[in-house]
């Protein structure tokens, strides 16, 4: 009888240690973009370390396609129609305003620096005011300088640009246009190929990346400025209550491969695409690039001075102290960053 009761004990032991070995943590991973574009590579790659620094205890189902167009995607994580995305805070226009610091133009030329320096200050300055509240933020960065593209002619002043219509993401860029008077909708960036393609725009202002994601084989004009017309502010993000029931080893295990880690990922991710579609897509399709002269950069920025005293402003009563030194202090962080 006592043998029996020695097996049983150990054949439950056994059974323990099994479900315990088997027990496994899976998020489900939306991406609105394609799993071709950088962001989807750099989320999966992402999701690969994980796995990989759990020893297999979290993983990610990658799914075929996003939950809701990007502009819901926020929501969509903090409900649970996802475990882990990416987005863009200008999709959800006054929602989201200490982030548009990461928005201005002439930050730098590097996503890699702008993401990192970016993670810098949303950790000391803006995630205690908790604008992301009501999901787990994994990383915050920007895609690289923003650039003006366009199907129809070059663009050498602000009042070439008034005569033409453009796609924008969102975000400080919305402020900008409308400052500077030029004629720009809002939509997201999935959309640009049909609203080009079609003649409905003239041109979108994007990153370099973009003109090889999306295939915007009809782009055949860019005007550069020294540190981009703009940026733009993407939060990478985890469900709250999928993270509070991991067990500590494991959220020590998410905290490890968040914040700066994952910025320079997509910031590094950013950057070798940028460069990719430069010398590649751009160059096969005969893209005419010019750089912006001291009179147009001289004209976004005197427009861009008040809009930075608008925003200092509205993020004071958003909780943030002193703005405008914050601000500062970001761009001199970009500089530090290698």
């Amino acid at each position: 009888m006592k043998t029996q009761h020695v097996l049983a004990a150990l054949f439950s032991t056994t059974l323990l240690m099994g479900a315990q070995a088997s027990a496994q943590t899976v998020f489900a991973v939306s991406s609105w973009l394609p799993p071709t574009h950088t962001l989807s590579t750099v989320q999966k790659n992402w999701c690969d370390l994980l796995e990989k620094e759990s020893t297999g205890r979290m993983k990610c189902n990658i799914l075929p396609k996003g939950v809701v167009a990007a502009p819901g995607t926020f929501d969509a994580v903090r409900d649970g129609l996802a475990d882990i995305s990416y987005t863009v805070d200008g999709y959800t226009p006054g929602r989201f305003i200490n982030t548009q610091v990461a928005e201005f133009p002439f930050l730098g030329d590097s996503a890699t620096a702008t993401s990192v320096a970016y993670q810098r200050i949303y950790d000391k300055y803006f995630a205690p005011l908790g604008e992301h509240r009501g999901v787990k933020v994994l990383g915050v960065f920007t895609h690289g300088p923003g650039i003006i593209f366009n199907t129809k002619q070059p663009v050498t002043s602000a009042a070439d640009a008034a005569s033409l219509k453009f796609r924008i993401g969102g975000g400080n860029i919305n402020e900008l246009s409308k400052a500077m008077g030029w004629n720009t909708t809002l939509k997201a960036a999935p959309e640009s190929f049909e609203l080009l393609s079609t003649g409905v725009m003239d041109g979108t202002f994007f990153p370099d990346e973009s003109v090889a994601s999306f295939k915007l084989s009809m782009i055949k004009h860019a005007t550069t400025f020294p540190g981009g017309l703009y940026n733009t502010s993407f939060v990478f993000m985890m469900n709250s209550a999928k993270y509070n029931a991991l067990s500590a080893q494991d959220k020590a295990v998410v905290d490890k491969l968040s914040g700066e880690p994952a910025a320079r990922m997509f910031g590094q991710g950013w950057d070798k695409v940028d460069e990719a579609s430069r010398n590649g897509a751009q160059k096969a399709q005969g893209v005419a690039r010019i750089q912006a002269d001291k009179a147009f950069v001289k004209a976004v920025a005197d427009k861009q001075d008040y809009l930075e005293t608008k925003w200092a402003a509205s993020a004071q009563v958003k909780g943030l102290k002193e703005p405008k030194k914050v601000l500062a202090e970001f761009r001199a962080e970009i500089a530090k960053v290698k």
